[in-house]
């Protein structure tokens, strides 16, 4: 959950951008750092821990000029120290960088720089991208900073937002954008201009702004602004007046807080995986659950307690758990747990899911649980709220604000937070050996990235909402992991839309409502390539037999499905056990852009709230 902040100017860049710090602080607060270029030479300044660490170091020493950059970290590689705090150097010291993101294949690029003979100065998968930087900038870019980033960039896998300086070429930043591991805004103002993460960064000295789209790069001076693709093709990019109010502010290019929140969701899973996971030693760290290997082995149930769209995130993770810890899991309804006489014992974990964790029904669970002795767990949005006070052991989601009432972001946050939690207790239990759990590792880290190339559906998802928002009644079906995606789905378009919706196990269909299905009853489906999908074509089959309109959520590559479906939404190809993580994005954007085109109240929906805090 990195801040990034540059500028470059007349003024004195330090204060400009320890400031636009200040307000990122809750988003990375292991450590922080600035560099700026005076006198022909990168100076920088790091520290560990919160800002005001940092703020001291540079009162007692110094440093000044007119173009930095700026970082607030929170750890993905490497532990909280100040060699690993951002900015960081190449190693001949002519090359900044400042880094939010995931760089999938950091392992081979460090083996391959050094190999070169490059030493690096960090345990950070940040450092190849400035040494690959200034790679390009002896070899083949001829010192263009521009065009040096442009070929270093092309390495990268996974999604990334990236700031360079260079010492060499004293008067320009470079900000680039691919994926949607993080948003790039350029600050436009008078000999002065600014690049930020996030909009309240910078907001105190403009509100004219340019955000950079995926796979675009931006040329920043003090006089002006270019943006280019990567591919080097120049982009008319529009120039966004942001008002001054907190409210407009905070939804900066977005219509609702609830499209803004799909759109954050590559950024905060990238924010919930930070930290948690050693990808170079293949461990996964969960120090606030405060578990250890023998309790773990000790355990035989767990039992996931939630409301609404955190008891269908627990039903996914049920999947995760009993596949990779092999401990039994059951999920039930915060609301409905504590009305009958659950068995449960030290040996039961109850493990609580709410984003606010103030849901009243969870904690009444939770109280149930810690009555009859069992360790109690949640996973939690909100620090510091009761949830996470009365658990014995906690995860935070670090999905960031969700002002939305139709949750989304804390949705797909806490599933993956359920997968750090199963391969955490498959590590503690011994289910997983090295190399296994070494693959999902790898297979975590891709994640932000395909949820980020999900959403480039977006235009294509809004097309088809203008074609069923009309309808009054859908059917969602899906089977094995992705079932719950159905009931998730269907609960998105009645929340905000006020359309009839109902979530079904598709092997259940003909159980009943196939008696529903004809030419009025569109039928989603959930139908990716693995171990289910021919039964899913089978329902599709079904439905379309009776007249019903359907619309596939399917693997990237399928044209078969196209064939049988009326319409496909196509989500990319990835491992199984992540899938529902991507899949559930085109079905918040379908419902998003349904309820848009009613003219529904977005955000606030009619007779619901965000937590809910009574029976």
């Amino acid at each position: 959950m990195c801040g990034i902040v540059g500028y470059v100017g007349f003024r004195n860049a330090t204060p400009l951008i320890l400031d636009g710090l200040q307000r990122l602080e809750y988003r990375g607060y292991d450590s922080a750092g600035v560099a700026v270029i005076n006198d022909g030479q990168i100076h920088i300044r790091r520290d560990v821990g919160k800002l005001a660490n940092l703020r001291g170091r540079i009162t007692a020493d110094p440093i000044t000029g007119g173009i930095g950059i700026g970082h607030t970290r929170w750890a993905t590689h490497g532990a909280p120290a100040e060699r690993n705090a951002h900015p960081h150097l190449s190693m001949d010291g002519d090359f900044a960088v400042v880094h939010n993101g995931i760089v999938e294949n950091y392992l081979e690029l460090r083996e391959e720089l050094a190999a070169e003979g490059i030493e690096f100065q960090s345990e950070t998968d940040t450092e190849v991208i400035v040494q690959l930087i200034e790679r390009f900038a002896k070899n083949g870019a001829a010192g263009d900073l521009t065009e040096a980033t442009r070929k270093a960039v092309a390495y990268l896998r996974g999604a990334h937002a990236i700031v360079v300086m260079s010492r060499l070429s004293p008067g320009e930043l470079v900000a680039v954008r691919i994926g949607n591991a993080g948003g790039v805004a350029v600050g436009l103002g008078e000999r002065e201009n600014y690049v930020a993460s996030d909009i309240p960064a910078i907001l105190e000295h403009t509100r004219r702004m340019v955000f950079l789209e995926s796979r675009q790069m931006a040329t920043i001076t003090a006089d002006g602004w270019l943006v280019q693709t990567l591919d080097g093709q120049p982009v008319d990019a529009p120039v966004h007046d942001i008002a001054w109010d907190p409210v407009s502010a905070a939804k900066g290019e977005y219509k609702h807080f609830m499209q803004k929140e799909i759109f954050e969701q590559a950024r905060s899973l990238t924010d919930t995986i930070r930290g948690r996971v050693d990808f170079e030693a293949g461990q996964v760290y969960l120090p606030d659950l405060n578990l250890t290997p023998e309790r773990a082995r000790s355990l035989d149930r767990m039992v996931t307690v939630a409301c609404g769209t955190s008891y269908y995130s627990g039903l996914v993770g049920k999947f995760f758990i009993e596949q990779l810890a092999r401990l039994n899991v059951e999920v039930d309804y915060g609301s409905e747990y504590r009305y009958r006489s659950p068995i449960i014992n030290e040996r039961t974990a109850i493990l609580a899911i709410t984003q606010s964790g103030e849901t009243v029904d969870t904690l009444a669970a939770m109280e149930e649980a810690r009555e009859q002795g069992a360790l109690l767990w949640s996973i939690v949005n909100a620090v510091g709220s009761q949830a996470m006070r009365v658990s014995d052991g906690y995860i935070a989601m670090n999905a960031g604000p969700e002002i939305g009432v139709a949750s989304t972001k804390a949705f797909t946050a806490s599933m993956v937070d359920q997968f750090l939690l199963a391969m955490y207790l498959g590590q503690l239990r011994g289910t997983l050996n090295a190399d296994q759990l070494r693959g999902y590792i790898q297979d975590l880290a891709r994640l932000p990235d395909l949820v980020g190339r999900t959403l480039e559906a977006d235009a294509q998802i809004d097309e088809l909402a203008g074609r069923l928002y009309h309808y009054t009644d859908f059917l969602y079906l899906g089977r094995g992991i992705n079932y719950p995606i159905a009931l998730e789905g269907a609960l998105k378009l009645k929340e905000i839309s006020y359309i009839h919706a109902e979530g079904y196990p598709a092997g259940e269909m003909k159980h009943g409502p196939i008696a529903l299905i004809d030419e009025h009853m569109p039928v989603v489906t959930l139908a990716l390539k693995d171990g289910l999908y021919e039964k899913m074509i089978s329902q599709i089959e079904q439905a379309k037999a009776r007249g019903g309109l359907v619309i596939a959520v399917a693997t990237e590559g399928d044209t078969f499905i196209a064939s049988k479906a009326d319409y496909v939404l196509y989500v990319p190809e990835m491992p199984l056990l992540l899938s529902p993580v991507a899949a559930v994005i085109p079905l918040q954007l379908l419902a998003y852009h349904i309820a848009v085109r009613r003219g529904a109240d977005v955000d606030q929906p009619r007779n619901l709230a965000k937590s809910v805090t009574v029976e």
